[in-house]
């Protein structure tokens, strides 16, 4: 188990930065898929992705954003965060074997623990893949908190 310590309103500062990273795996797109009901062959069909624009399978987009709200509830500010919004546009396809990493940078402090922050996402060639801006409410103390386990999933 992880234990993470969240940063509170008052100790968010303008320009403070923090990042995320994973390596996207056929398995995560095939939870993806189960988990979200978006079964498009350009994610599940190599045949139909590779007479797509994309010539090969791509991750969801969604996937990306999914990354974004880990970054915010687990790095910056972390745990009892609160999403208000989240504006994204997506530059460049994801695909399977990509590594993304979410860097997060303080935007704004708005009164009533409002916090703007930008939220993009880049590949391992360090492409903007999904450009964007989240609003959140920040924690109001300071926590520290044991992050559980994930179970063990099978897919079959």
């Amino acid at each position: 188990m992880t234990q993470v310590t969240n940063i509170p309103y008052e100790a968010l500062e303008v320009g403070q930065t923090a990042s995320y990273s994973k390596t996207v795996e056929e398995r995560d797109i095939q939870l993806f898929a189960a988990m979200s009901g978006d079964h498009n062959p350009v994610h599940l069909d190599a045949e139909f992705a590779a007479a797509s624009m994309f010539k090969e399978r791509i991750a969801h987009g969604m996937f990306s954003g999914a990354l974004i709200s880990a970054a915010v509830a687990c790095e910056l500010p972390g745990p009892g965060t609160i999403y208000i919004g989240q504006q994204m546009s997506f530059q460049k396809p994801v695909k399977i074997g990509d590594t993304l990493t979410v860097r997060l940078e303080i935007l704004e402090k708005l009164p009533k623990f409002r916090v703007r922050i930008a939220t993009r996402v880049f590949n391992q060639r360090d492409e903007l893949v999904v450009d964007g801006e989240a609003e959140i409410l920040a924690p109001r103390k300071q926590q520290t908190v044991t992050l559980p386990t994930l179970p063990a999933i099978n897919i079959g």
